[in-house]
């Protein structure tokens, strides 16, 4: 199969584009014929310096296509069937092997494309919203990087849920893109002090932040929230280090709770799996969007990262094999 590979971690310059063998079947798993690849924040952070798991190696948790074979154990999942899939890593390749519990069926009048790109961004939001973030109807969300793929998400769900929306990106013109997904009010973080823009929309600042930026910026979320309001770290975009000064959190008796997705599939699939299910379901029927951006070749996976870490992406960025 092809794949695109590295053989060290670093810029997206890194990446080959080459031949590797295709993945054993596991007797539990299916072997699935990839049609697109959303490429995630974590993508991006592993191949610019994270953990390699084998040499050369193959990035990615996200992807969809078409089972091309089931293990001798799997009765769910039949070759033909349209399905997205979740993995630790390999999703940057033509042929990948999962277990049959991480992929989901793909509902008609939903696009390949546009099912790679639920599973991680939604599962992500949803659960950054309401599983740890217990937003209700009526209260002000603050999403920073709004028009990232987990960022939109946020918006549409938040919104949906009954939710006042604030949202902040690097320039007005996605911003006002990005009302149409549900935002009520957005802030241009290179315009000022994104704190105090946002104390201005929300003067009692707000009941929820979803922060997938770190460092400074989360500080500055910190500083956003009103009494009792819940800060969801998720991610570190920024790359400035995990130490931060949660002091702003004692003056709002607010809190900060950390969220990984990854870790709820594999330890509360029983709540996952519909919820995801619902959400693509959603898709299908035109009540949610799955924002595309750009569409690479697979071979051309160095020039996808490398637009993704210019900030430029609106929504996903999505590789097809």
């Amino acid at each position: 199969m092809k794949a695109a590979v590295y053989y060290e971690t670093g810029a997206p310059d890194v990446f080959r584009y080459e031949d590797v063998p295709d993945p054993p079947l596991h007797p539990k798993g299916v072997l699935i014929d990839v049609q697109a690849i959303a490429v995630e924040g974590g993508d991006v952070l592993n191949r610019a310096g994270g953990a390699m798991t084998s040499k050369p190696h193959i990035v990615g948790y996200n992807c969809a296509g078409v089972v091309r074979e089931v293990g001798a154990e799997v009765t769910d999942r039949k070759p033909g069937d349209r399905v997205t899939a979740l993995m630790a890593s390999g999703s940057h390749a033509s042929v990948v092997s999962v277990p049959a519990t991480s992929t989901w069926l793909v509902p008609d009048g939903c696009s390949i494309e546009a099912a790679a790109g639920v599973p991680v961004s939604w599962g992500t939001a949803h659960d950054c919203l309401f599983e740890f973030g217990r937003l209700q109807a009526g209260e002000t969300v603050l999403v920073q990087a709004g028009t990232s793929g987990v960022g939109i998400a946020c918006v549409q769900l938040a919104h949906r849920a009954g939710a006042r929306v604030v949202a902040t990106s690097s320039s007005d013109e996605k911003l006002e893109r990005l009302k149409q997904y549900g935002m009520d009010a957005g802030v241009n973080y290179r315009s000022g002090s994104f704190v105090d823009a946002v104390r201005a929309i929300a003067p009692q600042g707000v009941d929820l932040v979803v922060d997938s930026v770190g460092g400074r910026t989360l500080e500055g979320s910190l500083m956003c929230l009103g009494y009792r309001g819940r800060a969801i770290t998720v991610g570190n975009v920024s790359r400035e280090g995990k130490a931060i000064d949660v002091s702003a959190l004692s003056g709002t008796n607010g809190s900060l709770t950390g969220v990984f997705f990854g870790l709820e599939t594999l330890r509360n699939p029983q709540r996952v799996r519909p919820m995801l299910d619902g959400i693509l379901r959603d898709v299908a029927k035109g009540e949610l969007e799955v924002v595309i951006d750009r569409t690479y070749p697979l071979a051309e996976a160095a020039a996808a990262h490398a637009y993704i870490e210019s900030r430029a992406a609106f929504g996903r960025v999505v590789l097809v094999p």
